[in-house]
């Protein structure tokens, strides 16, 4: 079958769903990319700056709502989800923990850039067999795409209320990616909003970013704060956020949703460097050099160095007052860049203030057993 017109497209999208599983892909949906009614909400979000310095979401506009314009002649967006959760996520036992450092689950293991862009282009080539003339393009965060949106108008899931995609049976713990072609594939259908009253993910969120049901201000959202913004973190929010060094899993975690979520199968997204289960102080004793070669594959490497201590400093001043903590600080400070000693001596300060309050407590404490023997019979 050499000509578009002599394709059976029913029967390809079948194979195109198959294909995908022997991928790795644990779903594959198909629509039309015909976002328009998107556009409003989108513009709206933008002009309310809730992009932060994220200057590229203003400057490609409402291409995000037109995946046309990136590919000519598109027809339909196929959509796939590849699951990451790891097989041990210990995401309360980290949290817990202020002495350890919590990275966002999806960014436990390898970049998943690669990969999944891998595997959607080895799909377009399955598909590109059986129909010579087609064009396709994969898309992984590589290009503005509103990828929730497409994923839920070909299936694939509802948006909730937290912006992300949720599907009832494997929650949220996935990632996406996008083949854009010139084929007119039959569209799949989107499914029902569950989410119904629930509104937990945004009484749990630390700074309250999500602003409104669906809306969320980045500028207020953990995960740029710690992974998007390039420079000093606005002190407001630096206690709230704990001992979270790259990204944030609150919103995903109170979700009753994720109760159904499948383990990965994927290697690659399992943890490396012991990074669901390592010491702030341990990280925070890394050289440049280490945190290139230690993160090296990792979507952690992408931040830098720089922003790398920056969030570790604020989690180090969130832990518990410790001696070693505060030796650790100063140590650093001299060779930190301006921006990092900055986060350095609040995070002093937050150990000091934290050591004083301990002690006046413990002085108030001795006090108070003191007078109460002072009270007691000599022979109690």
């Amino acid at each position: 079958m050499d000509q578009k017109s002599d394709v059976n497209y029913l029967e390809l999208a079948e194979k195109i769903k198959l294909w995908g599983k022997e991928l790795g892909f644990s779903h594959v949906g198909i629509c039309e990319p015909d976002l328009s009614a998107q556009e409003p909400a989108l513009q709206n979000w933008l002009d309310n700056q809730y992009h932060g310095n994220m200057d590229y979401m203003a400057r490609h506009g409402m291409m995000r709502a037109r995946a046309e314009e990136l590919l000519p002649g598109t027809l339909r967006v196929i959509s796939a989800r590849m699951d990451y959760l790891p097989t041990n996520a210990k995401f309360a036992k980290i949290l817990k923990q202020t002495d350890h450092a919590f990275v966002s689950r999806y960014a436990l293991g390898r970049d998943y850039h690669k990969l999944l862009r891998q595997r959607l282009k080895q799909l377009g080539e399955r598909i590109q067999a059986h129909c010579e003339t087609l064009n396709f393009r994969p898309f992984v965060d590589s290009a503005p795409v509103l990828e929730r949106p497409l994923a839920a108008k070909a299936g694939l899931g509802w948006i909730g209320k937290h912006s992300l995609l949720l599907d009832q049976q494997a929650g949220s713990w996935f990632f996406l990616g996008e083949l854009l072609v010139d084929i007119p594939l039959p569209n799949d259908e989107p499914l029902e909003e569950k989410c119904g009253s629930c509104v937990a993910c945004i009484k749990i969120c630390p700074t309250d970013a999500i602003v409104a049901p669906y809306v969320v201000d980045a500028r207020r959202c953990i995960s740029y704060l710690t992974i998007e913004l390039r420079t000093a973190i606005p002190e407001e929010f630096r206690p709230l956020m704990g001992n979270r060094i790259y990204g944030c899993d609150d919103c995903q975690l109170i979700c009753p949703w994720n109760r159904f979520a499948k383990v990965s199968a994927e290697a690659d997204f399992q943890p490396r460097q012991n990074l669901d289960e390592v010491s702030l102080l341990e990280l925070f004793a890394w050289n440049e050099a280490m945190f290139d070669k230690n993160l090296q594959g990792s979507p952690i490497r992408r931040i830098g160095f720089e922003c790398w201590q920056r969030n570790l400093a604020i989690a180090l001043g969130n832990a518990k007052p410790n001696a070693n903590i505060q030796q650790a600080l100063q140590d650093k400070y001299p060779s930190s860049t301006p921006m990092v000693q900055e986060h350095i001596d609040w995070a002093i300060q937050q150990q000091q203030s934290k050591e004083q309050a301990v002690n006046v407590t413990l002085r108030s404490k001795e006090r108070l057993i003191r007078s109460i023997e002072k009270g007691l019979p000599r022979d109690a």
